[in-house]
């Protein structure tokens, strides 16, 4: 039988961090399954739908050399990060801002279909204010990703501002509205917000505080955890350590907080449902 798999649903690695040597942190842990999403990393712009393959295929070649260091089973998500929206949209237009982000959701569908992401992620709209056209463009661009996911059978990794149960409730409706799962949606960063009452179905991927998660395993297993590890020489451990989400999962099963038959379904039934893939 498998041991405990425990997978950190959302982490980043940059070339410029500790990349493959913050994975080998992680599997000293306990940590057996990673799912890397892709972040822009420093030194690029993008400028045309092009740039996108550069900053994904780096965002691949990370996973690759951890996957050659390490024992760990590592999974990528592949998408037009939302904030780059605005930056395009200085440079140029915002009607021309979407053109390339759409170009570049394009692209990243692309890589799911050739099997080397297994979701689009993450993808959305800004976390902080911003005008109501930029707002406006951004849930067009998400629900194109959303589209595109419907049309190859994939998830889509969504960050946006705080998940309350008024923006799960508008993101299920963006999904509903072009024939996406809302279990398909996985809300990146999530409070926890479990019940589907209060999620409208949406998949929570619950940052991996002590706090948060005590609330989470209190109202049952129909999460996943995620430390959001940005591997940012400037920030180190932020937003969570490496080590956080194996480490929490065995403290709180030996504490009888969390039961050995809860964290599977946590760390290989949720993500196996949701991405399609194999835990093992």
């Amino acid at each position: 039988m498998l041991a405990q798999p425990i997978l950190d649903n959302h982490i980043h690695l940059q070339p410029l961090g500790k990349n493959y040597e913050a994975v080998r942190e992680f599997q000293r842990e306990g940590g057996t399954h990673l799912i890397v999403s892709h972040l822009p990393h420093k030194g690029y712009k993008i400028t045309k739908p092009e740039d996108f393959k550069t900053q994904f295929d780096t965002t691949l070649k990370m996973a690759l050399l951890a996957r050659e260091k390490t024992d760990i089973k590592i999974f990528v998500t592949v998408g037009p990060y939302p904030v780059e929206l605005l930056r395009l949209a200085e440079r140029t237009t915002i009607e021309e801002g979407v053109k390339i982000m759409m170009a570049g959701m394009d692209i990243a569908g692309e890589y799911v279909k050739e099997g080397k992401a297994i979701a689009l992620g993450e993808i959305g709209r800004p976390h902080f204010p911003v005008s109501d056209e930029i707002m406006s463009a951004s849930n067009d661009i998400m629900g194109y990703g959303m589209k595109i996911a419907k049309e190859i059978g994939c998830a889509v990794v969504l960050h946006t501002e705080s998940g309350t149960p008024k923006v799960c409730k508008e993101l299920a409706e963006i999904g509903e509205d072009v024939g996406l799962p809302s279990e398909k949606i996985v809300k990146h960063y999530s409070p926890a917000i479990i019940d589907k009452k209060d999620n409208y179905g949406l998949f929570p991927s619950v940052l991996a505080s002590k706090k948060n998660i005590e609330e989470a395993v209190a109202q049952g297993s129909r999460f996943m955890m995620e430390t959001d590890y940005l591997d940012d020489p400037r920030r180190p451990g932020a937003v969570l350590g490496i080590k956080t989400v194996p480490k929490r999962t065995m403290n709180f099963i030996k504490n009888g907080l969390l039961s050995e038959e809860d964290a599977w379904i946590i760390h290989k039934d949720n993500p196996e449902k949701v991405y399609g893939i194999e835990i093992d």
